[in-house]
């Protein structure tokens, strides 16, 4: 790849791409990281889906109030976006998760979290 660089103009834009993947520390390896884990995706497009909703909803977060509504309001979205991405109704996890949370102890707080939740585990506590 250096040898590409060379025979281009340093303002090239890609030139100045190339650059910047070789220049930095361990950016080269983090680049070619999906050549030798086949479960590191190419694109960020799931990541940029989960924020399109802080987008479209960017007035309504003006008046979550600061700092301590700004907190709490992105508290609960990651919350509802880590439930949507592990396949889990936010709304039913979350009833769930808040009847239960008081009642039970540190140790079996993991079985909440919603990788670990199912309506099976909700159904077993009732």
């Amino acid at each position: 790849m250096q040898a590409q660089r060379a025979r281009m103009s340093p303002q090239n834009p890609v030139a100045k791409a190339i650059g910047y993947m070789l220049d930095g520390d361990g950016r080269c390896e983090a680049f070619t990281r999906f050549l030798n884990d086949g479960r590191v995706c190419l694109t960020n497009n799931v990541a940029e889906r989960a924020l399109r909703g802080v987008a479209l909803d960017r007035k309504a977060w003006l008046f979550a109030g600061f700092p301590r509504g700004r907190d709490r309001a992105v508290f609960m979205y990651s919350l509802i976006v880590t439930a949507r991405m592990n396949d889990v109704d936010p709304q039913a996890w979350l009833a769930d998760v808040l009847t239960r949370l008081p009642n039970t102890t540190a140790s079996r707080v993991n079985k909440l979290l919603p990788w670990n939740w199912s309506l099976s585990i909700r159904r077993e506590a009732a």
